[in-house]
């Protein structure tokens, strides 16, 4: 069975290399710089079990730019091309994968398509009539950036969102699913079948909750640190209870990355004409907790004895990406605290080595040795620690407890 997969981002990665253990599989993307590294083994996004497997071989793996070639023959084609929330348009851009669908209808009309992008509730349903194609899916993934192969091996569950009335687009759904359950090592997955809507509601619920949840234990974090109470244990004390649990709970910055804060702005949109406050909320949260990360770091500097506005010292950014390594800084919630910090006048300097030596943040200087680094910065500010800090700790201003994500 051929396979056609669009989109080279960890998403469509993830699945081209699980199903090219078992099938042939073709991958589409436009950056010719992705395909080039595909095609010689080499991941274009760093992902530990990705790159494993691409350089281990056995892989009936293509890397294309050619749309034809990709999809052409292809019984399976997933959509795995980025949505970005459009502030003006309140919604997801879809355009992408709006592209993806024309372009396969063209070459393969009878090619199922599983969109896997994340969309608007009801955006399904929507291009199934835009386009006029019943050979449309929806398969919510749930996948951790650096980790994604290995939760496409080990899922959570498996979810594909079809017509539940109809025997033919169900039918399809059991093929994908079992294509996704084939790939896994996991010996025993829990598979849903729902309908198109609810398919998609799930994504942006499942991502609503989990940036609740990082609100939650920062605004604890941040009531502790005013008040002069210890985070740890409070944090400790509270999840230990098993139906809270103790994981997703380190304190950071605010959430970021690629799906959160999207997701969430999204899910608030679709709350249209519905009551709510706390999605509202969540979104809210972290507004409130990048205000209080810049103002405890002025508070920091004013206790050294430096004045905010005077440039006096230097506030070290200890690297852009919101996970410890990775090599996506993508919507990083530090963006945010970078700007509140130069709006009061702070001189800032960048440590950020995936970062090209020509490229700056909002002007701010990029330094590229880490030492040079650590002496010009007074007050060292770091989403994540690192133990490459060890030796100025004292000047390293944090909220990271446990040393993990």
């Amino acid at each position: 069975m051929k396979i056609a997969v669009a989109g080279m981002g960890y998403v469509g990665l993830s699945l081209a290399v699980l199903f090219a253990r078992h099938h042939t599989v073709s991958v589409m993307d436009l950056a010719e710089e992705k395909v080039k590294l595909l095609s010689q083994g080499k991941s274009p996004v760093r992902d530990p079990y990705i790159e494993s497997y691409l350089k281990n071989g056995g892989l009936d793996l293509t890397a294309t730019t050619d749309e034809r070639e990709a999809y052409e023959g292809a019984q399976f084609v997933v959509i795995a091309v980025p949505t970005n929330y459009d502030a003006e348009m309140n919604s997801f851009d879809t355009t992408a994968v709006e592209a993806v669908i024309r372009t396969v209808i063209r070459y393969n009309p009878d090619a199922v398509m599983v969109i896997k992008s994340t969309v608007p509730i009801g955006y399904t349903q929507h291009v199934r009539m835009l386009f006029r194609t019943d050979n449309i899916l929806f398969s919510p993934e749930f996948l951790r950036e650096g980790k994604a192969l290995y939760d496409n091996l080990y899922p959570s569950r498996i979810i594909v969102g079809t017509d539940m009335d109809s025997p033919q687009l169900m039918g399809q759904a059991k093929r994908f699913a079992a294509l996704l359950e084939e790939g896994a090592e996991k010996p025993s997955v829990e598979v849903l079948f729902m309908g198109f809507a609810e398919a998609e509601a799930v994504k942006l619920f499942a991502n609503t909750y989990l940036a609740m949840r990082i609100s939650f234990f920062n605004e604890l974090d941040t009531y502790a640190e005013i008040i002069g109470l210890d985070t740890e244990q409070i944090i400790r004390g509270v999840c230990l209870d098993p139906r809270i649990g103790m994981y997703y709970n380190n304190p950071s910055f605010g959430y970021g990355g690629y799906c959160l804060p999207k997701d969430t702005r999204q899910l608030l949109a679709s709350y249209e004409g519905v009551p709510e406050t706390m999605i509202q909320a969540v979104v809210e949260a972290n507004r409130v907790r990048e205000d209080h990360i810049a103002e405890q770091i002025c508070r920091r500097l004013e206790q050294s004895g430096s004045v905010p506005g005077e440039k006096e010292k230097t506030v070290g950014i200890y690297r852009l990406a919101m996970k410890a390594d990775s090599d996506n800084y993508r919507f990083s919630s530090i963006f945010s605290v970078i700007e509140r910090l130069l709006e009061r006048g702070l001189d800032l300097i960048i440590y950020e080595p995936i970062m090209e030596p020509d490229k700056t943040v909002s002007g701010c200087r990029h330094i590229e040795d880490l030492e040079a680094f650590k002496q010009e910065a007074d007050l060292i500010v770091a989403n994540r620690f690192d133990p490459c800090l060890l030796d100025v700790q004292d000047k390293v201003y944090t909220r990271d407890l446990f040393r993990r994500d």
